[in-house]
């Protein structure tokens, strides 16, 4: 088999078993990002995959391969997220919102920081400062993508609906800027040189950057659909601005002493931002565009699934500052949320059921821990805890957040149709 043709194949699988275990996880309530996980982890490299046989499982040396479809998952997500940031929606929620997603997204870091920092001091040879002042950051990201696939899934809406969205795309722009900051400090802690240009500049300059390449892409976007009238066209020419923000966002150069870099989340969140508020026909391109993703969302988590490296299990130290980390976690998020929404006097649901609905961890998380290995040995054990966390949080985490949502009565009891049942209902409709 050509390498061509052995990645045609592993995709394919991939998708086949992610779809397979989907239908598995209905008959359960399971929502459907967790099968998919699951799905990539019974064909990754440390199970199926292992066998070594072609087109049984998926290898280690092809999920770095598979890089490229992760990079356009999370545009499209960031994208999506972007598109909740409308003014007018922004008018009705938008100070709520803020303040909810600012407070216990800072909340949050402070909380891990506090018990992290502390266990430290206890195990310092186990858990180093650097580490812990990252781990705390990273702590503050949710999974935007497996949020947002629950609501999709179950068709969510409703008050903690209308206020989570923008809450997520919030919670991780500021999970950036925090971590970008840590990362900074833990860096200058690691190497002993605490710097201005490192601590504050850089960062800062990364989260500019991000943002105004998004806004230009974003106005260049706008002007460039109204070129085109078909919907085919026009879905053609949203793929091409995704895929073009994801591909500048991942220049880096020097200029001087200052590293330049951007953020592809930053910079698509912006993108879709700006595109929603001054396309007139963003809505229905955003309809289109979720349907057309949904294949990519799908290989993206099961190939997210398949990277999850089991062998931490194996590690008792990572398992309990991790159970430890979890804890903190959870803690942060719902009583941060709870704490702010009461401040904002929000619906009650909203002040109950909030923070459970942020708790799923992926996709960002991953990618900072990934970002964390700059730090040599102190960031294998913030890429390995993160790992070992959003392997919990994945499986559990979209199932609570169903659960809330349900409770909070932004999910029927009842569920959703298929789109079989609802095609032969419109069907019958128009007889």
């Amino acid at each position: 088999m050509t390498p061509t043709a052995s990645i045609l194949f592993s995709l394919s699988i991939s998708l086949l078993a992610g779809l397979l275990l989907s239908r598995l996880a209905k008959k359960v309530q399971l929502p459907a990002v967790s099968a998919y996980l699951i799905a990539g982890v019974l064909i990754g490299p440390f199970m199926l995959g292992a066998l070594g046989i072609p087109g049984i499982g998926i290898t280690e040396n092809q999920i770095e391969g598979f890089g490229i479809i992760s990079d356009l998952a999370l545009g499209f997500i960031a994208f999506s997220m972007g598109n909740e940031f409308r003014l007018a929606q922004l008018k009705k929620i938008g100070k709520q919102a803020t303040i909810i997603g600012v407070f216990q997204a800072l909340f949050t870091t402070v909380v891990v920081d506090v018990v992290l920092i502390g266990l430290h001091f206890i195990i310092p040879d186990k858990l180093s400062l650097p580490s812990a002042i990252v781990l705390a950051s990273v702590a503050t990201a949710t999974a935007p993508a497996a949020t947002l696939m629950v609501v999709k899934q179950y068709k969510a809406k409703g008050p903690v609906t209308d206020v989570l969205l923008p809450v997520v795309a919030l919670d991780d722009a500021v999970g950036l800027v925090v971590f970008a900051i840590s990362f900074g400090v833990a860096k200058s802690i690691a190497t002993g040189a605490v710097g201005v240009l490192s601590v504050i500049l850089e960062p800062l300059l990364e989260i500019l950057l991000s943002l105004a390449l998004g806004f230009v892409m974003g106005l260049l976007f706008t002007l460039c659909e109204r070129y085109f009238h078909s919907r085919s066209k026009r879905m053609a020419v949203t793929v091409t601005f995704v895929m073009m923000t994801v591909a500048i966002s991942s220049l880096q150069f020097q200029i001087g002493s200052v590293h330049i870099s951007f953020s592809s989340l930053l910079a698509c969140m912006m993108l879709g931002t700006v595109f929603c508020n001054f396309c007139d026909v963003s809505e229905e391109l955003m309809e289109r565009a979720d349907r057309w993703t949904t294949p990519v969302l799908i290989l993206f988590f099961v190939i997210s699934g398949a990277g999850l490296e089991l062998s931490v299990f194996a590690d008792a130290t990572v398992v309990v500052i991790g159970i430890i980390y979890i804890i903190a976690r959870s803690l942060g998020k719902y009583f941060g949320a709870g704490i702010s929404a009461r401040l904002t006097k929000s619906d009650p649901n909203i002040i109950k059921y909030l923070g459970i609905t942020l708790l799923p961890q992926a996709g960002v998380a991953l990618g900072m821990a990934i970002k964390a290995m700059e730090l040599g040995p102190d960031g294998a054990i913030v890429r390995n805890i993160t790992l070992f966390a959003v392997m919990i949080y994945e499986i559990i985490g979209p199932f609570l957040t169903k659960i809330a949502l349900t409770k909070a009565g932004d999910i029927q009891p009842e569920g959703r149709k298929s789109a079989r049942e609802e095609h032969l209902a419109m069907k019958l409709a128009k007889r």
